[in-house]
């Protein structure tokens, strides 16, 4: 017997695979997997298959032409494609997790592309799949090109390739969030993502504040947050934490924590660090670092709400050298920090009710 990788195109009708199906077994193939991708000429069914020794390749195209499937394209297999696709693809995503600057070979691997090539030009409109290249937009800058002879590109293979290499820019940008801070008297404090592994440091750090620092951190009584509270901030659904650490070592304790929660086009930022680290820079270092990671993720401003007692944070959003624009409601101080003129502007005229302005093609302009 001997493995062979198949890709036919199928009428989307009942029963037609079934009869591809049924001319492959009158023949002795065995069909091990099979893959469906949807396009809009028809189903690509992508086979891996055993078949007899005797048979050629012209047998089998014989065969699938008989069973109704067009656009045959056939290749000897090794037995490395016995994995599953969904196993194969974990395994990259895995590999791009130690590795993102593997990508490239990644969509190799991905899609038997013959050539893969990085451009540093960003792939616009124009990015998308054709029969034998595709261009993928890569999140940290620039573009992929992919070339393939055959068989042609499928927009489920497009879906992929996208998704592995946007996971291979996350792996960047978390990278680039884990910095060493130097503070003013030779202190070193360590800056990344959280994770919910950090929980028990997290819970410390809120055990070693003041109630005053709690209390000017959730504007409500000095408690401690319930640890289900404290996990969903750690890991937001949109947005970010930071978290710091004294010292470069991950085992340190964390004494301060900066939260990036987003809704629509606005986020909201809120720090916490610990009494004895408080007026060295730390808080100022962790909002910086929170905007720049909003900006990047094209929302319109960064909001802080704040009791109207908590001078100190008002230094230090004053001290970041930003416009801003400051709503009182009794003690509480919302502080609005606008990251692009254009995407604030449309911010504010949806908040005032009124209609956003026509781009140049006439349409209504869209906030990122």
């Amino acid at each position: 017997m001997a493995l062979w990788r198949i890709r036919a195109t199928v009428d989307d009708r009942p029963g037609y695979l079934s009869v591809l199906t049924a001319s492959l077994a009158l023949r002795g193939v065995n069909i091990l997997t099979v893959q469906v991708h949807t396009t809009e000429v028809g189903a690509v069914d992508d086979f891996l298959v055993d078949a007899p020794d005797h048979l050629t390749e012209a047998d089998l195209r014989a065969a699938v032409e008989r069973g109704r499937g067009g656009d045959c394209w056939i290749a000897r297999s090794e037995a490395r494609g016995l994995a599953d696709q969904p196993t194969r693809v974990l395994g990259l995503a895995t590999r791009l997790v130690r590795d993102p600057d593997a990508a490239g070979e990644a969509l190799r691997a991905l899609l038997g592309a013959d050539t893969v090539t990085w451009r540093p030009t960003p792939a616009g409109p124009l990015g998308g799949v054709g029969a034998t290249t595709m261009l993928l937009a890569d999140g940290s800058g620039g573009s992929y090109e992919l070339s393939r002879r055959e068989p042609t590109f499928t927009p489920a293979e497009y879906a992929r390739a996208q998704a592995l290499i946007e996971l291979a820019a996350a792996v960047v940008r978390r990278d680039d969030d884990r910095v060493t801070l130097v503070l003013p008297g030779a202190a070193e404090v360590s800056v990344r993502p959280a994770t919910v592994d950090d929980l028990p440091g997290v819970l410390r750090l809120h055990e070693a504040c003041s109630d005053r620092s709690r209390q000017q951190r959730y504007l409500a009584a000095g408690g401690l947050p319930s640890p289900a509270r404290l996990r969903r901030l750690l890991e937001p659904e949109r947005g970010l934490t930071l978290v710091a650490t004294a010292g470069i070592e991950e085992a340190e304790p964390v004494v301060a924590m900066g939260t990036l929660l987003a809704e629509g086009d606005e986020a909201e930022a809120a720090l916490l660090v610990r009494d004895d680290w408080q007026r060295r820079g730390l808080g100022s270092a962790l909002l910086r670092r929170l905007l720049g990671h909003a900006d990047r993720a094209g929302h319109a401003a960064v909001s802080l709400h704040l009791s109207a007692e908590n001078t100190p944070m008002l230094r230090t959003v004053r001290r970041l050298g930003r416009p801003t624009s400051v709503q009182r409601d009794g003690g509480l101080l919302t502080v609005t920090l606008p990251l692009d003129a254009r995407r604030a502007e449309l911010l504010d005229a949806r908040r005032a009710g009124l209609p956003r302005q026509a781009d140049a093609t006439g349409r209504a302009g869209r906030t990122h």
